[in-house]
């Protein structure tokens, strides 16, 4: 479906994550917003990226359109997945407005709350950044090893080096110690170093 054609069209957007709520109470919020269409997902996370109602709503809005929910949540859980689809509407010159936390993009007051938002996404990327950090380090000086466990051990390394030397296949060294070629060769690469 296109985006409406004519003056700007206020499209809602209305989620609820379980089968067993209901979108009575957003579907009034949004009427009452003006939206002359309501697209929704029943019983759709907002984790899980795949929203059928979502994608209509987002392919049926035109430049000048605002996109309606009843409150951010409901657009998505994740900060940068919800900051992805706003900016995505302000490039195609589409409004972004969320009745309850009263954001709006179209004026100064929502474009700065947007920013800020950008911001504190920035500032959680970081702070998961420096965590993961200290904790690899923190790991390695209890003397851990950070990452997967490795397949095939040292000793099996050297076997394979030799099996390899023999002239044998690294297909047949693979079935044999059930793994990909390419751990094979993995193995023999860690030995060299």
């Amino acid at each position: 479906m296109e985006g409406f054609k004519g003056a700007m069209a206020r499209i809602g957007y209305a989620r609820v994550s379980t089968a067993d709520q209901h979108l009575d109470l957003q579907r009034d919020a949004l009427r009452a917003a003006g939206c002359i269409r309501i697209l929704e997902d029943h019983g759709v996370p907002g984790t899980d990226r795949r929203r059928s109602g979502l994608d209509k709503a987002l392919k049926s809005l035109g430049k000048g359109d605002t996109l309606v929910v009843w409150r951010i949540d409901r657009l998505g859980r994740s900060l940068s997945h919800l900051l992805a689809v706003i900016e995505r509407l302000r490039l195609r010159g589409i409004e972004f407005r969320s009745l309850t936390e009263n954001i709006d993009t179209s004026s100064a007051g929502g474009k700065l709350v947007f920013h800020i938002l950008g911001a504190l996404a920035e500032f959680e990327k970081s702070l998961i950044r420096e965590r993961t950090i200290a904790g690899l380090e923190a790991a390695r000086a209890r003397g851990k090893q950070p990452g997967r466990r490795r397949v095939l051990t040292d000793a099996q390394c050297e076997e394979i080096r030799d099996a390899l030397g023999a002239g044998t296949a690294v297909r047949d060294i693979a079935s044999r110690y059930n793994v990909h070629p390419r751990t094979v060769a993995r193995g023999v690469e860690r030995l060299g170093r």
